[in-house]
């Protein structure tokens, strides 16, 4: 077992208030924050507001898809992380293409309706094989990487509960969505899709937060390992050192 595989004294401690700034920002980077959440729902909305006036399918389809790029662009312009803006954009491209495939405008919601199934299912199943999602996610964020799986209890069992609240957070979701994909029609799906896309979203991000500002502050395995490797460079001029006043020891004996 090396160095970086042994728990570490005093994972067990209180997080400090300093930590909790840490867990609150890394929250905000990793899940988009406010613009993050504008870029997720401004298109969808785009969409069922020109199809709840007109009915136009393909109007709405390609505003939806407009708009979704346009916010990339914007993102680029500013030399700002765009991962948040292109995973909106292969949302709204997925819709675009499903729905006018099959033209069916609903058909538009049906391709994100799905990938939020899975990832409910996606956090449950990982929760309970005790390799949580959300520890995947989370732990290259705050630099501990897998630590938390053997060496930082505390932070595997909040990494647990905060998959647990987003799978079932999801889920519930779902339990709403389905049935009006198939009894109701595209309008009020889409509203009611767009409703539901910050207060869930919101919720499953504070109950991650309480979580882990209540766990043990984590593992930077990045700090130990350059920490290991200075030290393994300062042992080997140290021994480097000591063979050359040993060499010329040597010298000096012999002449």
């Amino acid at each position: 077992m090396t160095s970086l595989d042994k728990p570490t004294e005093g994972t067990d401690q209180k997080p400090s208030e300093d930590a909790r700034a840490v867990t609150e920002a890394a929250l905000f980077d990793a899940f988009g924050g406010v613009r993050g959440m504008v870029e997720t729902v401004v298109p969808g909305l785009l969409f069922v507001a020109i199809f709840t006036v007109d009915k136009n399918l393909h109007v709405s389809a390609i505003a939806a898809l407009v708009v979704a790029l346009v916010l990339v662009v914007v993102r680029l312009a500013m030399r700002d992380t765009v991962k948040h803006a292109f995973s909106g954009v292969f949302g709204v491209a997925f819709g675009v293409a499903f729905a006018m495939f099959t033209g069916n405008a609903k058909n538009f919601y049906l391709p994100g309706m799905l990938y939020t199934l899975g990832l409910a299912l996606a956090y449950i199943v990982t929760a309970l094989a005790g390799v949580p999602l959300m520890g995947l996610i989370l732990g290259p964020v705050f630099k501990e990487n897998l630590s938390w799986r053997t060496r930082n209890p505390g932070r595997k069992k909040a990494y647990t509960k905060a998959s647990w609240a987003w799978g079932l957070i999801l889920l519930a979701k779902c339990a709403i969505l389905f049935p009006l994909y198939w009894w109701s029609d595209t309008t009020k799906l889409g509203w009611v899709l767009v409703a539901l896309k910050i207060p869930p979203f919101l919720l499953a991000v504070w109950l991650t937060w309480v979580f882990l500002a209540k766990a043990p502050t984590p593992i930077d395995v990045f700090a130990e390992m350059e920490a290991e490797e200075k030290a393994e460079k300062e042992r080997q001029a140290a021994l480097a050192a000591e063979g050359g006043e040993a060499t010329g020891g040597r010298h000096r004996r012999g002449a």
